[in-house]
């Protein structure tokens, strides 16, 4: 008695699930056919991501859907309070602890940081923003990455700070520094917030 056969469409599905990155026992469960079989069908069929290291993506998908539940859970919104504690440790972890001076590649973190700052009352127009890159970047274009990021005009930056290198490897936007005009008040306030935090956990 030969092996039953399984039809083209079953097949095209069990090469479509694979490429989406789906284990074999969670094919085995879609398409209801043995393991081998499934295997027999999957020689040379590329999937994004090597499963025996990583797990598959429905799995990673059930995490990240829970790990995003609890997060709103927890964080439902930001108070004034908490705002301050986002600058404090932003800083804390980020930032010169001589002088107020933060620089980072992260848009979404200098984003935040600058929106802390307004709200221990530095100005916009008291920000003090630099570039730096590497040599062989397109400063126009780093720079007027990092204007929309800050708000402030590519004509109101400071020079640019050029390393010599190439950025091959490196980030395609350098790095941001913030600094802030007579910034010795709002320096001492987020220093002191940090002693603060550091001294209490």
């Amino acid at each position: 008695m030969g092996k039953a056969q399984i039809s083209k469409e079953k097949i095209s599905k069990i090469i479509e699930l694979r490429r989406k990155g789906l284990s074999l026992n969670e094919i085995r469960k879609e398409v209801l056919v043995g393991k081998s079989t499934i295997f027999k069908y999957l020689k040379g069929v590329k999937t994004p991501f090597d499963l025996r290291n990583t797990g598959s993506i429905r799995k990673s998908k059930r995490e990240w859907e829970y790990a995003r539940g609890i997060a709103s859970n927890l964080i439902k919104t930001i108070s004034g309070k908490e705002r301050m504690l986002i600058l404090a440790c932003l800083y804390w972890g980020e930032g010169n602890k001589k002088e107020l001076n933060l620089i980072n590649s992260d848009p979404d973190l200098i984003r935040i940081f600058i929106s802390c700052l307004m709200d221990i009352g530095v100005k916009k127009e008291d920000l003090l923003v630099s570039v730096r890159m590497y040599e062989d970047m397109n400063i126009g274009k780093v720079q007027n990455f990092w204007s929309k990021i800050t708000g402030v005009g590519k004509n109101s930056m400071k020079k640019a700070d050029i390393l010599v290198g190439k950025k091959i490897g490196k980030l395609e936007y350098g790095m941001c520094r913030v600094r802030v005009r007579k910034s010795g008040t709002y320096f001492k306030l987020i220093m002191s917030m940090v002693d603060l935090i550091r001294s209490g956990v």
